[in-house]
């Protein structure tokens, strides 16, 4: 171990779950030079890139309140197959998601005239190498140029190789859902090699006799993708958006983990004689926007994260910082009230250590080893510079301490093609990646190996080889992805640096926040969270804990139904100014939910959901 003076610098803030986000500076926002190839956490679709905790057999007991099920109807035997849900005109429409392998990708559509008999009846398909998921939704489309009913799904890649594969959106005329017709493929922001950005959710709106479409964009930090689909043949580019940049206000400050700032999902609704766009903007919270007039739009509310998190503080009795996340957001039947769903699929967070005092935070990668709450791992820190093919080699791992961590620099090439080459190299028993220029913080990581993997920032990279006063954090910013503004400076392959320790603690899933509709400033009411979502023992073994999805009720204008993954299917009414759960249900053997959408049938509403693993439940809520 190199031996110095005691550092005195500590890294200040809690980060956030390796599954749900990427820490940059606030100068340095979300894909800000496009999506990041390499598997970095950084928009919509890698929101999504995890898997079930403890493994697909981990699930909640079986059990029910208030819930009728009317009807179930499996679509798939494939876990993870299925993915949103949208309701109309009798027909529930299912998003069909690329895994576990990247075929037969689209949407079923499945007639629920008669909600005790579920029907499939068509099925419309994706380009090779592209799926669908979030946000599909069928509207009544009534133009001069275009009468009848659209259903509009995104398009993600899930297999870059294939020739047909292509992002944008996908329109399709199901005035009779049995014999869907394409009206328009991969429609949406068009890059420099023809084909359309990926979007990862999508909404559709009338406003007189104007129809459009708003997506979310992948690709560039101009996320806010709004699309004339007056002619839904032939949409055409209405504005594109980039929230961080033309409305600041929603940048929130403290604490300083909320910096990954990118659009997740929208929904928009004639408030007051206003179109109202309700955007769900991961760590600037959620958003409200006057689009009255798309071109021009115009700012309303936004919100922020309370500080310390309210939800864990209450339930687990544990001070941490919030974790952004906002997923997805709806109004209440009568506007007062907004429903919002924040999406947080690792429960835990990293605290790290240096034998001469440095403290960082991080990630730990995907789909590596992990480490459990209450677990550490620690070792002689060792640098392997950017670890790409074509690059010098990894050096073995000397024989220095008990065991040894490879200190890897972000650039040019996947994680998973650096963790590789770490294991080729030999004797490593971890990795930490640091940030390269250009991002600077710490991140996220969709990444495969057998070796634990954590993400740190850049200037914790220079601290475990004694540079940390060499570090310019503002020079970090105005950098790129190079081979120099990867590499840390002046330290030499196979260079030993500190001794380090990473530990893992409890922060809880994702939740539920209430927020009173107000303008400037969107009031929080309360939060809400199913108990074993802030309870440490259901941090692994017991599926995903997060909330995924709200739909309000179309009748009553405290009531609201949520898709919980693992937790299953809930239902909650507003009092005063207060969540409560008045209903539930998790199914023998578990459940999965990602969607849930009301819909009405001879006087009654129902609620469609989709199972992940299975396909379409339908429900009944019983209770008062």
């Amino acid at each position: 171990m190199a031996s110095h003076p005691r550092k005195t610098a500590i890294r200040a803030g809690m980060l956030a779950s390796a599954c749900a986000l990427m820490l940059v500076a606030p100068a340095a926002m979300a894909h800000e030079s496009g999506y990041s190839f390499d598997g970095a956490y950084e928009n919509g679709k890698s929101t999504h890139a995890h898997h079930q905790h403890g493994g697909e057999a981990g699930h909640l007991p079986a059990s029910s309140k208030n819930v009728d099920v009317v009807s179930k109807l499996r679509l798939t035997k494939q876990a993870g197959r299925i993915a949103d849900v949208g309701v109309h005109k009798g027909y529930a429409y299912l998003t069909a998601y690329y895994e576990p392998r990247c075929k037969n990708t689209g949407a079923y559509i499945v007639d629920i005239r008669d909600p005790q008999n579920p029907k499939q009846v068509a099925f419309v398909k994706t380009s090779k190498g592209s799926y669908a998921g979030e946000g599909s939704q069928t509207i009544i489309i009534d133009t001069p140029k275009f009468s009848g009913d659209v259903l509009a799904f995104n398009n993600e890649i899930c297999d870059a190789g294939a020739k047909e594969a292509n992002g944008g959106m996908t329109l399709v005329d199901v005035s009779n859902p049995a014999k869907p017709k394409y009206l328009a493929q991969h429609a949406g922001d068009i890059g420099e090699d023809g084909k359309a950005n990926e979007i990862h959710s999508i909404f559709l709106w009338q406003s007189g006799e104007k129809a459009y479409a708003v997506l979310v964009d992948d690709l560039e930090a101009t996320d806010v993708d709004i699309m004339d689909i007056t002619d839904p043949r032939n949409p055409t580019m209405v504005r594109e958006y980039d929230l961080a940049k033309e409305f600041p206000q929603i940048l929130q400050s403290a604490p300083d983990n909320l910096t990954e700032v990118f659009l997740h999902d929208m929904i928009v609704k004639e408030i007051a004689g206003r179109q109202v766009m309700l955007l769900s903007y991961w760590d600037a919270g959620y958003v409200t926007l006057d689009v009255t007039d798309p071109a021009n739009a115009s700012f309303i509310a936004d919100s922020d994260f309370t500080d310390p998190d309210p939800e864990l503080q209450q339930q687990a009795g544990i001070e941490a910082a919030p974790e952004g996340n906002a997923h997805q957001a709806e109004f209440t039947k009568d506007n007062n009230f907004v429903l919002a769903a924040d999406e947080d699929f690792s429960p835990t967070f990293l605290n790290g250590t240096t034998d001469d005092g440095w403290e960082f935070t991080g990630s730990q990668g995907s789909d590596t080893p992990q480490l459990g709450v209450g677990e550490q791992f620690g070792g002689t820190t060792v640098y392997g510079g950017r670890a790409c093919n074509g690059d010098d080699a990894v050096p073995a791992a000397p024989a220095e301490g008990d065991a040894q961590i490879a200190v890897l620099t972000r650039g040019l090439c996947t994680f998973t093609e650096k963790v590789a080459n770490v294991t080729n190299a030999g004797g490593y028993e971890g990795i930490i990646v640091v940030n390269r220029e250009g991002s600077c913080g710490a991140f996220g990581m969709t990444v495969d190996g057998d070796v634990p993997t954590f993400s740190a920032d850049r200037e914790t990279g220079f601290a475990f080889f004694d540079k940390e006063n060499e570090y310019d954090h503002q020079a970090c910013l105005a950098g790129g992805d190079t081979l120099d503004g990867s590499l840390i400076p002046g330290v030499a392959l196979g260079a030993i640096g500190d001794v380090a320790t990473i530990s893992v603690d409890f922060n809880g899933w994702g939740y539920v926040h209430l927020f009173a509709n107000t303008e400037g400033k969107l009031t929080e009411l309360d939060t809400y969270a199913i108990p074993e979502a802030m309870d440490p023992h259901h941090s692994a073994g017991s599926g995903d804990l997060s909330v995924h999805e709200v739909a309000v009720s179309d009748v009553e204008n405290d009531l609201a139904y949520f898709a919980y993954y693992a937790g299953g299917f809930r239902v909650t009414r507003i009092a005063g100014d207060s969540i409560e759960e008045v209903g539930h249900f998790i199914d023998q053997g578990g459940n999965n939910f990602w969607g849930v959408q009301v819909f009405e049938h001879d006087g009654q509403e129902y609620v469609a959901a989709s199972d992940r693993d299975y396909g379409l439940y339908i429900f009944s809520y019983t209770g008062p």
